[in-house]
């Protein structure tokens, strides 16, 4: 998934780093470079166990072998070398790596059906026994890529391969399914809301009705065919932000002309959904046994459930080697942004002016690969910081030995009022003060929904923008509550993961509330640093689903945020509370039934809850300086 800026306005986004070869203005000097420095041997039909054959490209080093080999495992076209694909390609032969690049079954050359992930607990581990086998291979294999290039990786980790010694899965977050208290299933949900990126994502690529040729021609033929066809489907730009308000939700594709594909299947599951526990998905039932670097950006689609499998692999993987190989980076950017990062300028998030934010990534990656694929004595544990994070505001890389930093200390701010803390010009509060009484009345109509701006967003075609942008347009609509604090007397970190609990009650069955952090600065402009969304039915758990009466008040406890952010001395923060963000997240249709097949909504009128009683709050983790 590629970063969504307003210059990117109706570009299609892939969502790996494939899709950034076309941004390439001129491959040809490195590819030139390529070419004088590899041996290749394309099209190669690798059998999987049950003999279906997948699309694959060699390159080696020049020279004699036998090479480590790292697998690059996608969804999407590789018929032409370029863009960060190309960057990669050439840091690993210039430093002896083979690198072998294969498509998912069912996708272009590939022979089989596709289905998302690509089959990475069979087809993965059958790749890596091939591999292994290759003379040309010393038998160990890394893993490497982002986005849809890393999410078939988590299932993999989980196979125990003997081959696979380590992997760099970057912006993987849509190869998870359930990570503690996070159930987005592959990016599908956030707080039991369906994010709509993958339903514009499905559009480019659930293309199970495809051209194929026939089976069993050499590979000879598959080289000259591959010439003149690479078999990429090319489908029509549309207006999604326009589009994504029809109703019934189930048949956007449908009515966008889409192929057939897993889309509306997908839209009818509930975040806890057998169906999400039987594919390529990777859960926390699982043991996760290869070294990693992990690679997220602030801000990104997943980035909860980044961090939290990192956790998760550093704490409970069964193996005390595997434990101790795992490593993070977290970067200020959007989706599988690493490499656009310049060099001499800064970095631009959305409208937000982050800072110089560059890192060396390579030297980083082939420092971590070079220990586990060539037993390299080139002190990376010793030199490499446990888990390296950006703080934005503050500009500047940092290190800890733990995620969250042990140092963060939760400290809530309570929400208050005088009853009309309705859009900026309301008299809301954020305050280190419990709340003595009262509460904040809006209404919600799902067909004038909050619009989204910014935020962990990508690959949706531009129908919601991601970063951070000024939101005070936002703010001045009566149905989103505002709360701010005075200015800070100094500034103030706030690292690691951001909970919020509401009290809130409603005279509808089912409704959602979304929490927005933002940094409020001293000229007034207003920047979203995250937000979290939670639908109310699944306020017990997504297990189930309780709905709510009338007259009742109900705790909300949405799954957490995170960041690392210096609000500056003269800023405010500031916490936003409304019922919708579109399209970024589906609108509730507020009557307590599925939502996707339904055509008619109703108002709901939701009330904020803040007294002694209903502590209603933000908790920071605030790191002493």
């Amino acid at each position: 998934m590629l970063q969504c800026t307003r210059a990117a306005r109706g570009a299609f986004l892939f969502v790996s780093l494939y899709a950034l070869s076309a941004m390439a203005q001129d491959d040809s000097a490195d590819l030139a470079k390529f070419r004088s420095m590899s041996e290749s041997d394309t099209m190669i039909m690798v059998p999987m166990r049950d003999g279906v054959r997948l699309a694959t490209d060699v390159h080696t080093p020049k020279g004699d072998g036998p090479f480590p080999a790292i697998l690059v495992k996608t969804p999407y076209n590789f018929n032409s070398m370029g863009g960060s694909t190309l960057m990669f390609a050439n840091e690993a032969i210039e430093r002896g790596y083979a690198v072998v690049v294969q498509n998912e079954r069912g996708r272009y050359y590939s022979e089989g059906e596709w289905e998302i992930l690509g089959k990475p607990r069979s087809d993965g581990y059958d790749s890596l026994t091939w591999i292994e086998e290759q003379p040309w291979s010393d038998g160990k294999v890394a893993t490497w890529g982002c986005s849809s290039t890393a999410e078939w990786q988590m299932a993999l980790a989980a196979q125990d391969h003997p081959a696979h010694v380590a992997m760099v899965p970057m912006a993987s977050g849509a190869g998870i399914g359930r990570v503690g208290e996070y159930y987005e299933q592959g990016n599908w949900y956030k707080g039991g809301v369906h994010q709509t990126l993958f339903t514009v994502w499905l559009y480019g690529v659930q293309q199970n009705i495809r051209p194929q040729f026939p089976r069993g021609l050499s590979q000879e033929q598959l080289q000259r065919l591959r010439k003149a066809y690479d078999l990429a489907a090319s489908m029509p730009e549309m207006d999604w932000a326009k589009h994504m308000r029809k109703l019934p939700s189930v048949d956007w594709l449908q009515d966008a002309d889409g192929n057939d594909g897993p889309g509306a299947d997908f839209m009818t599951r509930k975040p806890n959904d057998r169906g999400w526990y039987q594919g390529g998905l990777y859960h926390d039932d699982e043991d996760f046994g290869v070294p990693a670097y992990w690679f997220n950006s602030w801000f990104d689609v997943s980035q909860g459930p980044n961090l939290a499998l990192y956790n998760h692999a550093r704490n409970n993987a069964s193996m005390q080697t595997i434990r101790d190989g795992q490593y993070m980076m977290i970067a200020p950017t959007l989706h599988c942004g690493f490499y656009r990062t310049p060099e001499h300028n800064d970095y631009i998030a959305g409208d937000l002016n982050v800072g110089n934010a560059y890192y060396d990534y390579w030297e980083t990656i082939f420092a971590f690969l070079g220990y586990y694929m060539k037993e390299e004595e080139n002190g990376f544990h010793d030199n490499t910081p446990r888990v390296q994070f950006y703080t934005m505001g503050r500009n500047q890389w940092e290190s800890s030995d733990t995620w969250p930093p042990e140092d963060a200390v939760m400290t809530p701010m309570y929400l208050d009022s005088s009853g009309n803390a309705n859009s900026v010009f309301g008299d809301g509060i954020l305050s280190e003060e419990i709340a003595s009484g009262g509460s904040d009345t809006f209404t919600y109509d799902p067909m004038n929904p909050v619009p989204s701006l910014g935020g962990g967003v990508c690959c949706n075609r531009g129908a919601s923008l991601g970063g951070s942008f000024d939101q005070r347009g936002i703010e001045a609509r009566a149905d989103v509550l505002v709360y701010t604090s005075e200015p800070l007397e100094s500034a103030i970190d706030v690292t690691g993961f951001v909970r919020a609990k509401l009290f809130v009650s409603s005279d509808v069955r089912d409704t959602d509330f979304t929490i927005k952090l933002v940094d409020v600065h001293s000229d007034g402009s207003a920047w979203n640093v995250d937000d979290t969304i939670l639908r109310a039915r699944y306020r017990e758990g997504f297990d189930q689903e309780v709905f709510m009466e009338k007259g009742n008040v109900y705790e909300l406890n949405p799954t957490a945020m995170s960041t690392s952010y210096e609000f500056k001395a003269g800023h405010r923060i500031r916490i936003e509370v409304a019922s919708s963000k579109f399209p970024q997240y589906m609108r509730n249709l507020n009557t307590g039934g599925n939502n996707y097949d339904e055509i008619e909504g109703v108002i709901a009128t939701n009330t904020i809850h803040h007294s002694a009683r209903h502590q209603s709050q933000i908790i920071l983790p605030i790191r002493l300086r």
